[in-house]
């Protein structure tokens, strides 16, 4: 989940140290990112990340997905409209800026470019695990990503997101970068006529749940969220004719 926003104080000029021998790179002073839509050439690093966000909730047993099924999850050959199927966006972290993007828009998105000031080294332990393969920018790493779709509801006339998850790597929390990548679903919630961003907030991380009070988001404690699944949910298919019975 998202980290609690801190703010960043102006610091030093870049400074970039990288070893080869332990395969890091330390960036000091101002760190450049760029929020994108993802690719498919993504796709090992979502995988990683999704993993990583089970490994964080002690849910590694329930982590299910392949590169094969995150593909025909994410990138269909024949896609809804944009941001109304599953839809990632990653965000990308560099000790250099990155280059204005050459089109105005990425498959209907225009990379959003924001630079940050460090009050503390950022070091990137996965080098070669976590390079961005989006483009011949050779030192921008994949930091984080946020997951979302649209969803439905009699209550509204448009669709709203569901903001399924946001997630950073353990060395680019508390840096702000939360309320970039949380900030940016909500403006193209905003910008392309959907009603709402919601999701599930775990009252059990407090840092994450001031975070997105922070961001505006209302909390409804009259609601409980509820699940069909597992066995539960296998006894509607495996005794269809039972049930129909019953109800006639």
């Amino acid at each position: 989940m998202a980290p609690a926003l801190q703010q960043s104080t102006p610091s030093e000029a870049i400074t970039t140290n990288s070893s080869s021998e332990n395969n890091n790179v330390t960036i000091t002073g101002k760190i450049y990112t760029r929020v994108r839509l993802a690719s498919k050439s993504d796709l090992s690093h979502i995988y990683q990340l999704f993993y990583q966000i089970h490994v964080y909730h002690n849910y590694t047993h329930l982590y299910k997905a392949t590169e094969s099924s995150l593909e025909g999850l994410l990138f269909k050959e024949n896609p809804l409209p944009l941001f109304y199927g599953p839809s990632v966006l990653l965000l990308e972290v560099s000790p250099t800026p990155f280059n204005e993007p050459k089109n105005t828009t990425d498959e209907g998105f225009k990379p959003v470019l924001t630079t940050f000031d460090l009050k503390f080294p950022v070091v990137e332990g996965e080098v070669e695990e976590f390079r961005s393969k989006y483009d011949d920018k050779s030192d921008a790493y994949i930091a984080g990503y946020a997951f979302f779709y649209a969803n439905y509801s009699c209550f509204y006339d448009k669709p709203g997101f569901y903001f399924e998850s946001l997630y950073f790597r353990e060395s680019y929390r508390k840096l702000g970068m939360g309320k970039l990548l949380f900030g940016t679903v909500a403006s193209i919630a905003a910008n392309n006529g959907f009603v709402s961003v919601e999701g599930i907030i775990a009252v059990w991380n407090k840092k994450s749940y001031d975070f997105y009070i922070n961001m505006g988001v209302e909390i409804f404690d009259e609601f409980r969220y509820g699940k069909l699944h597992g066995e539960n949910l296998q006894k509607y298919a495996d005794n269809k004719g039972e049930i129909e019975e019953a109800n006639c």
